[in-house]
């Protein structure tokens, strides 16, 4: 097993280096797609979704069939809901986490937002995985803390409430890539606070943002919105010691992109001040102040201008959770969270074991 985790971590890291150059790695386009809503209205190309590839081959099952799963995930009293913060910097989380081996010290960054006051944390799959491979033996010691603030400092530590089955299988399929690239679908998780690294009680209520999970129209092209997150280049350039200083900017959608669903999985933002590694997990928002999206991966600069970005639809995310789980996003948000944590943690980790061995 020793020899399988330190190969996975080794994608791991080849992942996070790489999944952010998404727009130039994927250079042919299949045939655009129409949606529904606005097809019958519109005749020119602009009526159209550009079409990304798909690597799924098949949606596992494994949440749908477990028993205990499906009961946590309807038990407990309701907690906190709706938005309690307006500005998305309030909301903002870094993940730092750090992996050790007798040999090395590597670290990553990534960023998150609370999507729900009861603690709930919205981010991207790859960084997420990091706490789950901690509890899948790895060849290493891996330790991950949620920094808040300007500059960031750890505040909390978090467990895994949800990572999709799919991208899990999906990414364990190409570890022995010498280049992984991703795509962005199904990139994304929900981590839950569990504690302050200080030792005091946890906030009574964390600064959530609202958000939606309406389709996006095609009308969509060149609207305004928000971007914001934590750009690390500093840090990656200069070392851990360095200031992480979150950073929103007004920016604007530049192209729309379907995974053939028909629908917007992920859109094109033109270039900003948050366009830099560290800042997927950040949240875009519509002009209404909604999270429409999760940033990704890095943009097209030669298209949308330097620090593009791309971002996953908060539909993408209500639709496929649905699929894989049974339950919609606002329904991960309720219940016992703790137990469901636990739950998902011990149905999760036996099968990230068990793929890991049938991809070798």
């Amino acid at each position: 097993m020793s020899f399988l985790s330190s190969l996975f971590f080794g994608f791991l890291f080849t992942y996070l280096t790489f999944s952010n150059s998404l727009a130039t790695g994927v250079s042919t386009w299949l045939e655009p797609q129409l949606e529904p809503d606005v097809a019958s209205e519109k005749s020119d190309q602009d009526s159209f979704f550009t079409l990304l590839p798909s690597r799924l081959s098949a949606i596992p099952d494994i949440l749908l069939q477990s028993a205990a799963y499906q009961q946590a995930a309807v038990g407990g009293a309701v907690g906190l809901t709706g938005p309690t913060a307006t500005d998305p910097i309030d909301s903002l989380v870094n993940i730092f986490c750090t992996f050790r081996t007798p040999q090395s010290v590597r670290t990553t960054t990534g960023t998150g937002f609370f999507i729900d006051p009861d603690g709930v944390i919205m981010t991207n799959a790859h960084v997420a995985q990091f706490l789950l491979l901690a509890a899948a033996e790895p060849a290493g010691e891996a330790n991950c803390a949620v920094r808040t603030g300007n500059p960031a400092t750890p505040a909390y530590t978090a467990s895994l409430l949800y990572i999709p089955p799919a991208w899990v299988q999906d990414n364990a399929a190409v570890m022995n890539d010498e280049v992984p690239m991703g795509t962005g679908e199904r990139d994304y998780a929900l981590l839950l606070v569990t504690r302050t690294l200080n030792g005091e009680p946890l906030p009574a209520m964390f600064p959530a943002l609202s958000h939606s999970s309406a389709l996006l129209s095609t009308r969509m092209r060149n609207n305004a919105v928000v971007a914001a997150g934590y750009p690390a280049g500093a840090l990656l350039r200069n070392g851990s010691n360095t200031d992480l200083i979150p950073q929103k900017a007004d920016t604007s959608v530049s192209e729309l992109y379907t995974f053939g669903s028909n629908r917007a999985d992920v859109f094109a933002i033109r270039g900003s001040v948050v366009g830099a590694e560290g800042a997927s997990g950040g949240p875009v928002l519509n002009e209404e102040g909604d999270v429409i999206g999760m940033i990704v991966t890095r943009g097209d600069d030669a298209v949308d201008g330097a620090g593009s970005l791309r971002a996953i639809t908060l539909s993408h995310v209500d639709r496929t959770i649905l699929e894989e789980t049974g339950f919609t996003l606002e329904e991960h948000l309720d219940g016992d969270l703790t137990l469901r944590s636990q739950v998902f943690a011990e149905t999760l980790t036996p099968f990230l074991l068990a793929i890991l061995q049938s991809s070798q």
